[in-house]
């Protein structure tokens, strides 16, 4: 009999615990070598946790718990026999025995958010009911076994003109923990706001010449290249452009320092099934738009499988987050520390515009660059948000060359 005692690998530098999110197996079944066997969460990312041997697993900690990177999370019977068939049979009475016995903690039933009350207020809640003219019987108590609190009396609602009840419908509610990722998410947020000074500036672009490039030449580009011809690329392309013009816009502030690259490593907001991560486009500027389009293709499909790294989140000099997606027309995005700007992308909206003294409709987006202002000051942030202007609304001169099949690779 061999037992492997498998541990929490690093998941990257400065990272001293994780969360284990979800048990993609069960105790007592059989594991192959490489066979992901948990999805845990860093402050960074949800990575994946492979069986380092095959044999009969048997768990040593909780899906929820927090747990030390190198801790034993699992015990590996090496020496256990592949199962016949598809079922996988329980641990060994030998390997149950050499194992110290497992102590379930204390099964405690969920106290429901709010029950009925029992007719019981306190003296305080009584004074207000009344005075409202509200039966105690017409309140839901959040108070011990249901007591009505002075809140519950505050929040009671003067029942209408023949109505019976004071509420009507359903009014219950859970809670559950936040990650691991997303309470690191929520501190980063707080900590960007309060230590930053956040400023954010806006202009509009007219999506019109990318229209038609993407009408006229998307299936060559999908047929060549095997990728999609999308709008990340123009604007990926027009951000590393404008980054060399206003090269602060391409820095970070380290105490009394700025920190300026001569490199353009472009986060990408990818939306996934644990939150928004940053996947990191490395050395955008010299990436092609084939490049760029299969880049962020390759990333985003391993955020929504859970398969990114932590290092392909690592770094960044500038991030884009496009919320038009989802819907948005206007936002204020919040910078991604450390760095020193952020630019949003929104909803495109055909809209009247006036051009050479005549009104025409035009696909028009708002941008908006949210910046540091200790580094970036308003000269440059508003120069770098017209350089992007100038090349979404005229992708053939700035960033095609004048040639838009050269420029595409066609």
């Amino acid at each position: 009999m061999s037992i492997l005692e498998m541990k929490v690998p690093s998941p990257g530098e400065s990272i001293t615990e994780v969360e284990i999110a979800t048990w993609l197996v069960k105790d007592g079944d059989y594991v192959e070598k490489d066979q992901p066997i948990a999805e845990v969460d860093s402050d960074k990312a949800t990575l994946e946790l492979p069986a380092e041997e095959s044999g009969t697993i048997t768990l040593k900690a909780e899906e929820g718990e927090v747990v030390e990177v190198g801790q034993v999370v699992c015990l590996i019977d090496t020496s256990a026999a592949k199962p016949e068939g598809d079922s996988a049979p329980a641990a060994t009475a030998e390997v149950k025995a050499a194992e110290p016995a497992k102590v379930e903690a204390p099964k405690v039933e969920a106290k429901p958010a709010a029950t009925y009350a029992t007719g019981t207020p306190s003296p305080a809640a009584k004074k207000i009911l009344d005075e409202k003219g509200v039966s105690a019987s017409q309140v839901i108590g959040s108070g011990k076994d249901g007591r009505i609190t002075k809140q519950d009396a505050d929040f009671a609602s003067v029942p209408a003109m023949g109505s019976t009840t004071a509420t009507s419908g359903s009014r219950g509610s859970s809670t559950t923990k936040l990650s691991v990722l997303r309470r690191k998410v929520a501190a980063r947020l707080v900590q960007v706001k309060n230590e930053t000074a956040m400023l954010t500036t806006f202009n509009e672009v007219d999506m019109s010449e990318i229209f038609r490039i993407r009408k006229l030449y998307k299936e060559e580009f999908a047929q060549k290249h095997g990728v999609g011809l999308g709008f990340m690329s123009f604007f990926t392309k027009a951000v590393t452009r404008a980054l060399k013009l206003y090269p602060d816009v391409n820095a970070s502030i380290d105490g009394d320092y700025k920190i300026n690259y001569d490199f353009c490593d472009i986060s990408v907001a990818v939306s996934g099934p644990k939150g928004l991560m940053v996947p990191v486009l490395r050395n955008a500027e010299d990436m092609s738009f084939r490049g760029v389009e299969s880049n962020i293709k390759s990333l985003a499909e391993k955020v929504r499988d859970g398969k990114i790294t932590v290092d392909e989140m690592t770094g960044g000099t500038f991030t884009l987050t496009n919320g038009g997606t989802f819907g948005s027309m206007m936002s204020t995005p919040i910078i991604n520390p450390p760095q020193s700007a952020i630019l949003g992308m929104h909803n495109i909206l055909q809209r009247p515009m006036a051009i050479d003294g005549q009104v025409v409709i035009r696909p028009m987006m708002y941008v908006a660059l949210s910046y540091d202002h200790r580094i970036i000051d308003g000269k440059e942030s508003v120069g770098f948000l017209v350089a992007v202007k100038e090349a979404i609304d005229n992708p053939v001169e700035h960033l095609l060359g004048g040639d838009e099949r050269k420029g595409l690779e066609l």
